[in-house]
């Protein structure tokens, strides 16, 4: 009689089994706008689409670090406001950005805020001109030693002090999407937020995850500069040829500002493209910090970061551009 029990049980465990509806596997991509830029998401062999998930995130990532929502945690930090708690992502990037602006010895550094925003580059588009007092004014408040965390709480040491994660928190906002997915074992993907990538696995037909780089000479026009080969990698470009005002004095301002001496003039290094198997925030960071080094400064760092790869574009005194690449992935 129990036997018959028992039988009976496995029946009606195989029936249910078998109506249980099968889920389908499939490639997906999604796009749109986040972090004042576009996005282009690719996953595959996914068993749902993830795009409330990945809006989720990105909302996060937006209350947290987000300079130009005004309700956001750093923006009320930067209006002085001491009771912010920050949340784990404000305090990953925080650490991330400590690192780097050691190894960088200042050149990556998140509290040159006040004259992004005066150079007109930030959230206050101000758009002036600095005269030499008012840049030396403005870098009291610069350096990144001068900014802790004690536990989840920001102490700046002047309430001046105004941070700007945007140019690592881009790259976290990839990170944290890449993150997402393979929490959902999906082991092939790429992730692109305004020309910041991260990817693992390769594509569907099996082939790597390619990129084309641009050139800045020509940053126009249809053909590109250089292929190259991004699965399980992450790559982030910094550059000055697209973001750049003239003042009427014919003065060309560019948009990364050199955190030594508070300046935004142009040099002739046009692009620096960091690829590496890091996290794509650090790629990111290193990016940014090329730039305002320089072309020199920037090669004599790269001997002593051997797993950083890097392409940096430069013009010579011809205007003819010219390329520098190290420690480059094949």
């Amino acid at each position: 009689m129990k036997a018959q029990k028992i039988t009976s049980y496995i029946i009606i465990f195989l029936i249910v089994l078998s109506c249980k509806p099968k889920v389908h596997s499939q490639d997906y991509t999604l796009k749109g706008f986040v972090f004042g830029t576009s996005y282009k998401i690719t996953y595959l062999n996914a068993e749902k689409n993830h795009q409330k998930s990945i809006d989720s995130l990105f909302f996060l990532i937006n209350k947290s670090l987000s300079t130009y929502i005004p309700t956001s945690d750093i923006s009320r930090i930067n209006k002085g406001d001491t009771s912010v708690v920050v949340d784990d992502y404000f305090i990953e990037v925080f650490h991330k950005s400590k690192q780097i602006f050691k190894e960088t010895n200042g050149y990556f550094d998140p509290t040159v805020g006040n004259l992004v925003n005066a150079w007109g580059f930030g959230p206050k588009r101000e758009k002036k001109d600095l005269t030499e007092s008012e840049i030396k004014q403005q870098m009291r408040f610069v350096g990144f030693e001068k900014v802790r965390l004690e536990g989840k709480k920001v102490i700046k040491e002047h309430d001046s002090i105004y941070l700007d994660f945007n140019s690592i928190a881009k790259g976290f906002g990839i990170d944290v999407i890449g993150r997402f997915l393979e929490s959902k074992n999906i082991e092939s993907y790429l992730v692109e937020i305004g020309g910041e990538i991260r990817t693992r696995g390769k594509k569907a037909d099996a082939s790597p995850w390619i990129i084309k780089l641009v050139n800045p000479l020509h940053k126009n026009e249809l053909d590109r500069f250089k292929k190259l080969n991004l699965s399980n990698k992450s790559m982030a470009t910094s550059g000055n040829y697209r973001k750049f005002r003239i003042a009427e004095t014919g003065e060309k301002y560019v948009h990364t500002i050199n955190p030594k001496t508070g300046y935004a003039l142009e040099s002739n290094l046009l692009s620096a493209s960091v690829i590496s198997s890091l996290d794509c925030a650090d790629v990111d960071a290193y990016a940014t910090s090329l730039m305002a080094m320089g072309l020199e400064k920037s090669k004599v760092f790269l001997e002593n970061h051997k797993n950083l790869g890097v392409i940096l574009l430069f013009s010579n005194k011809e205007g003819i551009l010219e390329e520098y690449m190290i420690n480059t992935y094949k």
